[in-house]
């Protein structure tokens, strides 16, 4: 072979080798590209609304569209797993509505916790919704920072018709023997809660002298609890424990039982004052995520504001009290858990430098 004709093979080869490796980088290139994920948003604050009358804005709000409207989380993101879509803005903030009752909250925080879009391991959660106040302790529209969740399904319970005669009600612990007692047999870890103190009265100090409004159709309905000095007063700010179960209770002897089922859960520094169908199912699903890093229990903050009372008053029957309509539909409720929950998110976000590595109030 001629050295023309060696050198016009090693020219052809070599081109065909120069070919071969541009395409296999070409295809490393775009293999690459397809396969590293983008990168998750970094999340400061998670509000946790739980229903919403309608749409998320632009109609009679429920407990999410004032965030939605007020803060501008106007990016959304489709949430196939959940009851709305999620809704973000620049400043850090996104808003989840889970749905109401227990099983749909624990449900839907689960599936915001795993989904992949977000980077939740510094997020603060602030549980901000309405809730059934404890004329002992609240009037109508007061806001109650909790230290302490209590879950109120998971027991024994007998028809109010086949309570003994000794019993104060027919609701008894798990593994316990007569109501208000030790549990010495079997039961379950996912009743008490505790939250993070530190945290809850950081945010009540923030927010103790915030003024909430008054309006004359509360005024009107809270005077129904003469004997009641919490009840009757205007609405305020106050640090109170949250009890949640699936079944909407209602009554006196039923308050009572939720005094007790507290403070026998909780501890006696415990004090109901807000009754709610989620938060045991928030903090379930948030209890789990915190196992894999997807969240932190330490970073849990619980407010509920009183929209109705959990007991008829004086004078009344508990039937009637039942389904009665909210006084003013329940709005200065709504009016209260955002705008006491959006000065401690405001100032997580203005502290974000030293807060996104040290809780307040540790």
């Amino acid at each position: 072979m001629s050295s023309h004709s060696r050198f016009s093979r090693l020219c052809r080869v070599t081109a065909a080798s120069c070919v071969l490796l541009l395409w296999s980088a070409a295809e490393m290139v775009q293999a690459a590209s397809v396969s590293v994920p983008p990168r998750p948003i970094p999340v400061k604050v998670v509000v946790v609304s739980m229903f919403e009358n309608g749409q998320l804005s632009g109609d009679a709000p429920g407990e999410a569209q004032l965030w939605v409207e007020r803060q501008k989380l106007d990016r959304a993101f489709a949430f196939p797993l959940g009851e709305y879509e999620l809704r973000m803005n620049d400043a850090g903030v996104l808003l989840i509505c889970t749905g109401g009752g227990i099983t749909n909250a624990t449900t839907s925080i689960l599936a915001l916790g795993l989904d992949p879009r977000f980077d939740l391991s510094k997020a603060y959660w602030l549980i901000a919704g309405i809730a059934g106040g404890d004329p002992l302790d609240v009037s109508l529209g007061t806001a109650a920072w909790a230290r302490h969740v209590v879950d109120g399904d998971l027991l024994y319970e007998i028809d109010a018709r086949e309570i003994p005669a000794d019993w104060p009600y027919g609701l008894l612990p798990l593994g316990a023997k007569k109501p208000n007692d030790i549990a010495n047999g079997w039961t379950v870890d996912t009743i008490h809660y505790p939250l993070n103190a530190g945290l809850a009265e950081w945010a009540y100090a923030l927010t103790r002298d915030h003024p909430l409004a008054d309006r004359p159709a509360l005024a009107e309905f809270r005077q129904q609890f003469a004997g009641y000095p919490n009840a009757v007063r205007p609405p305020f700010v106050t640090l109170g424990d949250s009890l949640s179960s699936s079944k909407y209770w209602h009554g006196l002897h039923l308050n009572t039982w939720a005094n007790d089922w507290v403070k026998l859960q909780a501890g006696s520094d415990a004090n109901f004052m807000m009754s709610n169908m989620e938060d045991s199912g928030t903090l379930t699903a948030l209890r789990r995520l915190s196992r894999v890093g997807k969240a932190d229990l330490q970073r849990v903050m619980v407010l509920r504001t009183a929209s109705n009372y959990s007991m008829a008053p004086p004078g009344q029957s508990t039937a009637w009290s039942t389904t009665a309509e909210y006084p003013e539909g329940g709005r200065p409720a709504i009016e209260a858990a955002y705008s006491v929950g959006n000065i401690v998110v405001q100032a997580l976000l203005s502290g974000w430098a030293g807060y996104r590595e040290t809780t307040p109030g540790h």
